[in-house]
């Protein structure tokens, strides 16, 4: 009769039925409840059988570029282009490829020099730009891979396929992969944070969207929590007034019954995910104000990036809080810089975004070095494609502008057993073509995951008749060229 009764009033689906299979999600979920104390802070494990391999690093930084940089203005020096300047791009170079709808009604396609000068840096002799003075005092510590290639040709699927590893929203996002396989380092923090920060080379930037650091068909518990610059960093974090911290825990002690009870009859990941994620959202309320505390911070760290970390919400802000959040062994963390879509007025335009992020970014990979944070911390730098070569609208002798190029651009990786001082991969002298060592965007994929001791076959989920996985269902690889 309580059977007929539980069955009345939680009729069966199909996430019940495997619940009650004893082999799902929320059975696993339950298990690792199980023998813990009410208040009880323990660092998830994450996947059994994970690492597969001794890991390169223990955690991410991913600065995001959003918008996509010019690798012509930044890591990929053409010298030939003076010369080709003002002459049209040939139909051999362009093969045919795809355009955008905003180039492919031009009559014209005129090649454009850099108006910025390169210099070689490091022990490598890496080519860098004028634009990025202090990331090139990096050069040593950096990888710069300038043979990336994407399908994506706009935005939006491009962004989405550099943080999920595909084109279609809904997948899983890369941090929400790497925190659902290895687990969390850090009992008071969510392991995947993200914080979004806007630039001043394009205002009206590409929107961003919370499902770029979702979790998909993962548990929730997994997606990213964004940290805001604001007097509330996360929402909902803080308790309502009148509401003293011992309500609040006895308040958080009943609903923790009500859900395991729940738990119990249903075995919904969902409901595992909520007890601990009320759980860490308690714990928060102390962490988090601290983290964002900058007393603690010497003026002499502060100046290594620049005046703009005294204001919140900046990039500068954001990178200094990104190594906060690597000090504390956030398992993930990922910046957002918007406003780099520069398809006009890209001297102006660029030379401002560049000016947002080269202190900040050379500040942060010091700073982790210093510390001995940059050996197991990867970083990884870039936006979603490149630029074309050749002028979006009129080229004239004080500006130009550029607009999509998935063919091949350019970004930069640095520390957790990544090689630095050396460039990989090489374009052709119009910057059009990749001549040697492709990477895709799934193949960085792979080697991101490497480095976090994954591989990357291995790690999936299934999903509508998928084994879905972050680096998508073709065959790719680990660029182990680049490794240490």
């Amino acid at each position: 009769m309580t059977h007929d009764r539980t069955a009345a009033a939680f009729p069966a689906n199909r996430r019940t039925f495997l619940g009650r299979s004893g082999l799902s999600l929320g059975s696993l979920a339950m298990a690792s409840l199980a023998g813990r104390s009410t208040h009880a802070a323990t660092a998830s494990s994450g996947l059994a059988g994970l690492p597969h391999f001794a890991p390169r690093a223990k955690r991410v930084i991913y600065l995001f570029q959003s918008g996509a940089p010019s690798q012509f203005e930044s890591f990929d020096h053409k010298p030939k282009l003076a010369e080709l300047h003002e002459t049209e791009l040939p139909d051999s170079v362009r093969m045919g490829q795809r355009l955008t709808g905003m180039t492919s009604g031009q009559s014209s396609f005129p090649v454009a020099r850099s108006k910025f000068a390169f210099t070689q840096h490091g022990s490598g002799g890496t080519w860098i730009s004028e634009l990025f003075p202090h990331i090139a005092a990096q050069a040593d510590e950096l990888c710069v891979v300038r043979s990336m290639h994407t399908e994506a040709i706009n935005h939006d699927p491009a962004v989405t396929f550099f943080q999920t590893g595909s084109q279609l929203a809904g997948r899983p996002s890369m941090g929400a992969w790497i925190a659902y396989g290895l687990g969390s380092l850090n009992d008071n923090l969510p392991s995947f944070l993200v914080m979004v920060s806007r630039g001043t080379g394009r205002a009206a930037g590409q929107p961003l969207y919370d499902r770029l650091w979702g979790s998909g068909p993962l548990p929730s518990r997994y997606q990213g929590v964004k940290l805001r610059a604001a007097a509330e960093p996360i929402l909902y974090l803080a308790n309502p007034a009148g509401c003293p911290p011992q309500i609040r825990r006895q308040m958080l002690d009943d609903l923790r019954g009500l859900n395991q009870h729940a738990l119990e009859r249903l075995h919904d990941p969902e409901i595992a995910t909520r007890i601990e994620q009320y759980e860490l959202a308690f714990r928060m309320q102390s962490a988090v104000p601290e983290l964002v505390d900058l007393a603690d911070e010497p003026e002499h760290v502060l100046d290594m990036y620049g005046p703009d970390v005294h204001k919140p919400g900046t990039y500068a802000r954001n990178c200094l809080l990104a190594r906060r959040l690597a000090e504390r062994d956030v398992r993930f963390i990922q910046l957002y810089h918007m406003g780099w879509d520069q398809h006009d007025n890209l001297p102006d335009h660029m030379s401002k975004q560049a000016k947002d992020v080269d202190q900040p970014t050379a500040g942060l990979i010091a700073d982790l070095k210093q510390r001995g944070l940059l050996d197991d911390t990867l970083i990884i730098w870039g936006g979603e494609f490149g630029r074309t070569v050749y002028c979006q609208g009129t080229l004239t002798n004080e500006t130009y502008g550029r607009d999509h190029h998935p063919r091949c651009f350019s970004i930069f990786m640095a520390g957790g057993g990544i090689q630095g001082g050396r460039t990989y991969g090489t374009t052709d002298d119009y910057g059009y073509n990749i001549v040697d060592q492709p990477v895709h965007v799934n193949d960085l994929h792979a080697t991101v995951l490497h480095c976090m001791g994954i591989d990357h076959k291995r790690l999936t989920v299934p999903f509508q008749g998928l084994d879905l996985r972050l680096s998508g269902v073709e065959e790719r690889r680990v660029v182990s060229e680049i490794l240490a």
